[in-house]
């Protein structure tokens, strides 16, 4: 077996700045000329996390019912929950889904390297987002006729709900804890995704457990996502549970977040210190 090519030690991300390039030209591509397959698989990205989100509120409110005197087991379930939900990046990367918050970061290193505009990079995050949106409202339509939602899952879902709306009643002090949550929350999925597109990961296991890992410390630690919100909130909707202004200034505040998260914190910045042109151009 031939070894692994070491990483450039001043430069090692290169192989990862390649691979995004090379991604975003596909999602560029897909997204100009094959728009209805694009929409699609955002579509099963945002059913993706629907289902998965649906899964954590069935296992905490699983444990909040079980009788064990005055013991409170709602923490036992919100932690095996979570460990659920982390399945869902996985679900989403090996089924070549499109799901908006990777995508803020690949964009953000297509711009700084030329590959793309700002206008362009909207334009693909819109389409995915949306696409997001659709496969949400599916799975809303299809949860609205069914009993998965009843008792105490429905209590722990709209407690869940209640939740995230309480930050915009705060002021100021609650927009930023919603900003915040939301910029650690797309750190930890785009940290995963560099780790999973650098190259020095070859083994689907250990990408499969950073994945998961990742979208376990989001859920687990209350830190906000656009994509879960929002399929979150269109569910509420449904069962007409939902404060549609608070519901879209969550989501607004949210988005910046993560975009600044996982554009910012991960793609711009490793875009900036794996970029060896100006060394290449020395004399």
């Amino acid at each position: 077996m031939s070894e692994q090519p070491s990483p450039d030690p001043l430069f090692p991300g290169r192989q990862f700045i390649s691979t995004i390039l090379s991604a975003l030209q596909t999602k560029q591509q897909m997204s100009g000329t094959m728009r209805r397959r694009y929409l699609q698989r955002a579509a099963m990205a945002g059913m993706i996390v629907g289902l998965m989100y649906l899964s954590y509120f069935a296992v905490v409110a699983v444990f909040t019912a079980i009788p064990v005197g005055s013991t409170d087991l709602s923490g036992v379930g919100k932690l095996i929950g979570s460990l659920v939900f982390g399945f869902a990046l996985v679900f989403i990367y090996y089924t070549k889904s499109e799901l908006l918050t990777s995508n803020m970061m690949i964009v953000s290193i297509g711009v700084y390297h030329g590959g793309t505009s700002w206008l362009k990079a909207l334009r693909l995050l819109a389409m995915c987002y949306f696409g997001n949106l659709l496969g949400g409202l599916l799975i809303a339509v299809l949860v609205r006729g069914t009993t998965l939602l009843d008792g105490p899952v429905r209590a722990t879902f709209l407690a869940t709900v209640e939740h995230k709306l309480s930050y915009l009643g705060q002021g100021p002090f609650g927009w930023g804890d919603l900003l915040v949550r939301a910029i650690f929350c797309n750190f930890l999925i785009n940290l995963a995704m560099l780790l999973v597109y650098n190259g020095l990961i070859h083994d689907d296991l250990t990408k499969s457990m950073v994945m998961i890992m990742s979208v376990f410390l989001f859920a687990f630690q209350g830190f906000e996502h656009s994509v879960a919100n929002t399929v979150v909130f269109t569910i509420a909707a449904m069962y007409g549970q939902l404060n549609l202004g608070e519901a879209l200034a969550n989501v607004g505040i949210v988005l910046v977040g993560n975009f600044i998260g996982g554009g910012v914190l991960i793609g711009l910045y490793y875009a900036y210190v794996n970029d060896d042109r100006s060394i290449r151009r020395a004399p």
